[in-house]
């Protein structure tokens, strides 16, 4: 790091708690500082000395159309020559709301909140309301935001407490998640027996079709069917949390892709066109169960912000009206052909997961990676010099193994190309092959 990023790095760290807003933008897991970005446009970001990087990242996947579109741009300063935020019903709430019940077949109906957080707090309060039911269940590895009860992992104590969860957080006392189930991903069969165990008792299970915190794992399709059929059968509630997924594995999400749908689905990112957002939508005899119209309460005095919704309506349109999904998909494909011929060339054990545009990149001789249990087998060490020597070639990854990459729509083939040469390098190293 230069000396203008360490002063900067070092007062951040006196006035923030390890010197960012949220841990993954520390770089902890790569061991390196945090980048320090001014300003990004297309498929690049600039750091604060103006150094050009490659991103990956894509703002964890909320960025599709690539940084700074100028359609999104344009709409929002027309937008807030109105204003900012009223904290009352406006015309564009109602105009993204329409927009996305026409291109997501299950939400019928939907409320608008400030996050992916907020999104599967507010879906399960509601699936416990509707159902009568309090547990919960979900699985390891899934990350559907900070919540208390979904801060949690299995902790197969043993074979009587095998789905009891145990926190993965400091502070979370262990009641709050004594109605917390935690099984393994892409397991037919436990979660088969989870709910024949606590039949009656279970509300939801909130499940990420496809699994973007633990790497990208794509849902086994007989898994989320699975879901569907336990869920129908037991008079439970099935979330898809498609936070992520949501727009960007195709305009109906991972649910119109697997052609398996969900009671309530949540959504964030990219519906807010690059700015802070979060929804959940479903049934409209689920939603109705929601205050003012029924008895589960939730508000926020943010929820709904019109620019935001500008932002997000625009962002829609655009992917509504032109060929993206292919597009992104060729590209993808593409770029992970180019990484493992350039794997296969230098003999390093790759396997990488992908759906459409989402990507991650595992360090591992094994033929597949379906689950959690399965990433924490995989070389952190190979991963890590992997991340530290491509940012020395101004390509910038999600930093962590645990976490995907994303491509835009802006993403040109000269890109895609210099991140395939950098890894060729990367894989050449001797100092690589060690670890």
């Amino acid at each position: 790091m230069d000396l203008k990023s360490n002063n900067l790095y070092s007062i951040a760290k006196k006035i923030m708690p390890g010197g960012v807003n949220s841990p993954i933008r520390s770089f902890n897991l790569v061991h390196m500082q945090p980048a320090i970005i001014k300003k990004a446009n297309g498929p690049y970001l600039f750091d604060i000395n103006n150094n050009r990087h490659i991103d990956y990242i894509c703002t964890w996947g909320a960025i599709i159309l690539g940084h700074n579109n100028i359609r999104i741009k344009s709409q929002i300063k027309k937008y807030i020559n109105e204003g900012l935020h009223f904290g009352l019903l406006t015309e564009i709430e109602i105009k993204i709301a329409q927009l996305i019940s026409k291109c997501v077949p299950s939400i019928e109906m939907i409320r608008m909140v400030n996050s992916g957080t907020e999104a599967t707090m507010s879906a399960i309060r509601l699936a416990r309301a509707y159902t009568k039911k309090n547990k919960i269940i979900k699985f390891d590895g899934c990350y559907h935001g900070h919540s208390d009860y979904l801060l949690a992992i299995g902790s197969n104590k043993n074979i009587k407490n095998k789905f009891s969860s145990k926190p993965i957080s400091h502070g979370i006392p262990h009641h709050l998640l004594s109605e917390t189930l935690s099984c393994p991903y892409n397991d037919c069969d436990s979660i088969e027996t989870v709910f024949k165990l606590f039949s009656n008792e279970i509300a939801c299970v909130i499940v990420e079709p496809i699994a973007g915190n633990m790497g990208c794992i794509p849902s086994q399709t007989k898994f989320l069917r699975k879901l569907r059929t336990l869920c129908d059968k037991f008079n439970s509630l099935l979330i898809m949390d498609e936070v992520i997924t949501g727009f960007r594995i195709s305009l109906g999400g991972a649910q119109s892709y697997y052609k398996i749908y969900p009671d309530l689905t949540c959504l964030g990112k990219i519906i807010g066109g690059g700015l802070p957002i979060g929804a959940f939508g479903g049934k409209k005899k689920i939603m109705q169960h929601l205050s003012p119209t029924g008895g589960v309460y939730q508000a926020g005095t943010f929820s709904g912000n019109p620019v935001s919704m500008i932002a997000g309506y625009t962002c829609l349109k655009i992917l509504k009206s032109l060929d993206v999904y292919k597009i992104l998909n060729k590209k993808t494909k593409y770029l992970i052909n180019g990484l493992n011929n350039a794997a296969k060339i230098n003999n390093v054990p790759l396997l990488i997961n992908y759906s459409e545009s989402m990507f991650s990149i595992f360090f591992t001789q094994d033929k597949q990676i379906i689950s959690y249990e399965d990433v924490l087998l995989c070389s952190k060490k190979k991963f890590n010099f992997f991340y530290q020597e491509m940012r020395n070639f101004g390509i910038m990854m999600s930093p962590s193994c645990f976490e995907s990459n994303f491509v835009s729509l802006t993403h040109k083939q000269k890109d895609l190309d210099k991140t395939i040469f950098a890894a060729e390098r990367v894989f050449k190293n001797n100092i690589f092959k060690q670890y």
